[in-house]
């Protein structure tokens, strides 16, 4: 059986997460090679758990950005031809002492087959429909996923998954959109909600658009401990609406597109009309890194920036810094990887 060589650009690798692949191979009733990450030393440009994902037609991730995908891709087919499980070393100590990585490092990518039909498959990928964290736990011929399960002694893939990031942007304007569009483009589920906006949706291929009040459409969305919510109208009645519902929820991250000198006194209408002061201290605002810039996509990546920060220090434990809304009269949040004097100016002439 031959295979297409990979294409010249990379496009496979853009994407982090492989459920999107897993899924179209499932549906296609085909077999399909996993490749995990499973050792890193010295190192790397990729943490240990990236994955790949190799079918008929169907090629996602990268583990060095051309360094060893070709070779990975030659050892994938085999794999998926003859169903042996196989461990590949580059790097110190790897039988082929050609492919070089030249950051130095020893990488081990672990291959396996997984039929369409795969019981463990099948629950990673609805796991991933309903928003539920699992574990994908693998030798190569057993394969087990579920919530809180352990690895058994010749596991070799230990991989956690979590729903995909979610991101809701309440606005309309050019700001709104950018956010919105990079978003989408960022790998998060992504909602723009524009209250009484226009029937059509705004042009941004894959991304999801309400027109109810904000209440309503952030409820129907659903805002979870993987959803981040970026509220951004320039209107004082409908921040307010989103921000009664966003605050007191599960979200990860709320920030506010706003002027910081107004911001203490937003902050002392909320807790007028019974809004705590844990819920008050987990607002991000003015909404983003403070990257210098105040156009609608210089905006945007300082809000997703930001969201990103915040995101990795939540599972990496990082205490750098605290929420802004503690400089504003509110009590110290919970902190995160964002500099608290790294707070974007890009919204002070809301």
């Amino acid at each position: 059986m031959t295979h297409d060589p990979l294409p010249d650009w990379p496009m496979f690798g853009v994407a982090e997460d492989v459920r999107p692949a897993l899924r179209q191979a499932q549906a296609a009733g085909a077999a399909l090679v996993l490749a995990t990450l499973v050792s890193v030393e010295g190192g790397g440009p990729r943490p240990e758990g990236t994955q790949m994902v190799f079918a008929p037609g169907i090629l996602s991730g990268y583990f060095s950005g051309g360094c060893v995908e070709g070779d990975v891709a030659g050892h994938a087919w085999a794999c998926l031809e003859d169903a042996r499980p196989r461990t590949l070393v580059y790097g110190e100590g790897s039988p082929w002492p050609d492919i070089r990585l030249l950051c130095g490092a020893r990488i081990e990518i672990f291959l396996e087959r997984i039929p369409a039909d795969d019981a463990a498959l099948a629950e990673l990928l609805a796991a991933w429909e309903e928003r539920r964290p699992v574990s994908y736990i693998s030798d190569g011929t057993r394969r087990s996923c579920g919530p809180g399960i352990a690895a058994w002694p010749d596991a070799v893939v230990r991989k956690p998954y979590e729903p995909t990031p979610r991101l809701v942007i309440v606005g309309g304007d050019p700001t709104a959109l950018a956010i919105a569009e990079l978003g989408v483009k960022s790998g998060f589920e992504t909602t723009l909600v524009r209250p009484k906006g226009p029937a059509s949706p705004p042009p941004i291929p894959g991304l999801a658009y309400r027109r109810e009040e904000p209440g309503e459409a952030l409820a129907a969305v659903g805002l979870d401990s993987w959803t981040a919510v970026a509220v951004a109208t320039h209107d004082l009645e409908t921040d307010r609406a989103a921000l009664k519902v966003a605050l007191p929820s599960s979200a990860s991250y709320v920030g506010l597109l706003g002027a910081r000198r107004r911001l203490a006194g937003r902050l002392d209408e909320l807790k007028f009309e019974g809004m705590a002061e844990s819920a008050l201290a987990r607002l991000h605002a003015p909404i983003g890194l403070d990257i210098g810039g105040k156009a609608p996509f210089e905006v945007a990546v300082s809000v997703i920036g930001e969201i990103t920060a915040v995101r990795y220090a939540r599972g990496s434990g990082s205490t750098s810094t605290v929420s802004p809304a503690s400089s504003a009269g509110a009590p110290p949040a919970r902190r995160t990887s964002a500099s608290d004097a790294a707070k974007t100016l890009t919204s002070e002439e809301s």
